[in-house]
């Protein structure tokens, strides 16, 4: 059987996302109002929202019960993804191992906001003239990174430890 990876040390990562998450979403919220907003860089303001929904506000408009699924959902991954990083092989899984510490602590720093609130605040907006990227968090951008390690790691590494 082989020896399997430290994970201790990549849930400090994931400790630190949490971390910076909250830390980050507590100025906003204490330094903004409610939708209002703060330029920053010719494209890229800070702005308080509330967003009840899914990633891009899905399902933001519903009664509130989307907030217990996507709770649910969030708990649910963030087991899977401690699961799966405490059964990786000790050696040549490091990116999908950092991969995952940064999917596992997007998804708990998310989960908090929604179990504390109802919502998750985000506060980053990227725009160019009229386009605009929808507000995300930290946590937002930590599980984006994180998938594309795990899918990094999967489709081009993975091939690579094979042959």
């Amino acid at each position: 059987m082989a020896e399997r990876i430290s994970w201790g040390n990549w849930l400090l990562v994931s400790l630190a996302v949490i971390a910076a998450d909250q830390v980050t979403k507590l100025q906003v919220t204490g330094a903004l109002g409610l939708y209002e907003r703060v330029p920053v860089l010719p494209f890229f303001d800070l702005v308080r929202l509330h967003n009840p929904g899914a990633a891009f506000s899905f399902l933001a408009g519903a009664s509130g019960w989307q907030n217990w699924l996507f709770s649910g959902v969030a708990a649910v991954v963030s087991l899977g993804v401690f699961w799966w990083l405490t059964r990786l092989p000790r050696s040549g899984h490091g990116l999908l191992a950092l991969g995952l510490a940064l999917l596992l602590g997007g998804a708990i720093g998310n989960l908090i906001d929604r179990l504390l609130y109802g919502y998750v605040v985000d506060f980053i907006l990227l725009y160019y003239r009229d386009w605009s990227y929808p507000a995300f968090n930290l946590a937002d951008a930590a599980i984006s990174c994180g998938v594309v390690l795990v899918l990094f790691d999967g489709l081009v590494l993975d091939r690579r430890r094979r042959s």
